[in-house]
């Protein structure tokens, strides 16, 4: 069931002011909190960590030659960068993975770690820990080959309840849904969030995966999850549902945020009570806005939307916690986003030491 077409406000600064009170350039997560300041948010999140292998040419890749640019090793995979970000935004946060038995997994955990990141890790033995090779080409756009290996093998029975407890919200890319046993894993740790009364945030990350069995089996997957929060660009969405209607995606969760890239995003939300309404009165149409936003340079955008997800998911618990309407709550919780995206993208891009 797909709902009413929205009539979308655009906002269009991340910098200045708040339409909705407090300072949008303000980097808390509770921004606007009183006083009595709420505890942090807990966030776990389930998924790959993994190298990046990253290849940017300086100009076109010739067939038969070598060409000039960078080959770096650094920290990968959707769910550690999301980690690693929510972390750095000071939310209490534990990541569930896979791993190598060897230096690479070693290296990888260390440095979350670093950043405040609570890493449970399954060492897996006779397995590499999984490698994705990222080609950027010189104009920014990027191509991926991804090697899973020990990725993939984080099983159901590897999850401890006690990790779940006290949580505010279990994070995951689809590839926690798709991998075996990673796949059962990921929906185990669903099943596990909601008994323990946490929140459920999905990211659709990569079309081809998600549709590596079809529309409808993608669909009936994301559907399943029941998300709170699903986050998708433009392409992904058009991908799920067979054409490009964003307000379509609340059929499978309370909360869409697109992600526009350079234009900013879309946020489109079901009304509180909403769902209860009496049938037979006009449909509540849904929360939807815009936020335009100052575009970042960039030539490798790797990571970006990682970033963008885990400054959403702290800025809406700290809003939701403060007692934010949910307006209020979803416009500071996109600009928290943006500022986490901005971040990453004008960051260093730091590469993994040896080890």
């Amino acid at each position: 069931m797909s709902c009413q077409s929205p009539a979308v406000a655009t906002i269009r600064s991340v910098t200045g002011a708040s339409q909705t009170g407090g300072t949008a350039g303000d980097s808390s997560i509770g921004a606007g909190a009183s006083a009595g300041t709420p505890p942090k948010p807990r966030v776990l999140v389930l998924g790959d960590l993994m190298l990046d292998v990253v290849l940017a040419a300086a100009r076109p890749v010739e067939s038969g030659t070598d060409v000039p640019g960078r080959v770096e090793i650094r920290q990968g995979g959707s769910a550690a960068n999301t980690a690693r970000w929510l972390g750095r935004l000071g939310v209490a946060t534990q990541l569930v993975c896979s791993i190598g038995r060897d230096g690479a997994g070693r290296s990888l955990v260390t440095q979350l770690e670093r950043d405040g990141v609570t890493v449970h890790a399954r060492r897996i033995a006779g397995s590499r820990t999984g490698r994705i090779g990222v080609l950027v080409a010189p104009g920014g756009e990027r191509s991926f080959v991804a090697d899973r290996r020990a990725a993939d093998l984080l099983a159901p029975e590897d999850l401890r309840d006690e990790w779940f407890q006290r949580v505010d919200l279990v994070h995951l890319p689809i590839y926690s849904l798709l991998g075996e046993p990673l796949g059962r894993a990921g929906r185990h740790a669903v099943t596990l969030a909601r008994a323990a009364g946490a929140l459920v945030s999905l990211d659709l990350a990569s079309i081809v995966p998600m549709l590596s069995s079809g529309r409808r089996a993608a669909r009936d997957l994301v559907g399943g999850i029941h998300a709170d929060v699903l986050f998708a660009t433009e392409a992904e969405a058009q991908a799920l549902l067979g054409r490009y209607a964003p307000d379509g995606l609340l059929e499978f969760a309370e909360v869409v945020v697109l992600k526009l890239g350079a234009r900013g995003a879309r946020v489109v939300a079901r009304h509180p009570g909403a769902a209860a309404a009496d049938p037979d009165t006009e449909p509540v149409p849904p929360i939807a806005f815009d936020v335009a936003t100052p575009a970042v340079a960039s030539t490798d955008t790797t990571g970006a939307g990682d970033a963008f997800d885990a400054g959403f998911i702290a800025g809406w618990l700290g809003a939701r916690a403060a007692g934010r309407p949910l307006a209020d709550a979803l416009h500071r919780a996109t600009l928290a986003g943006h500022r986490a995206a901005a971040r990453h993208l004008a960051g260093p891009r730091v590469e993994l030491p040896a080890g």
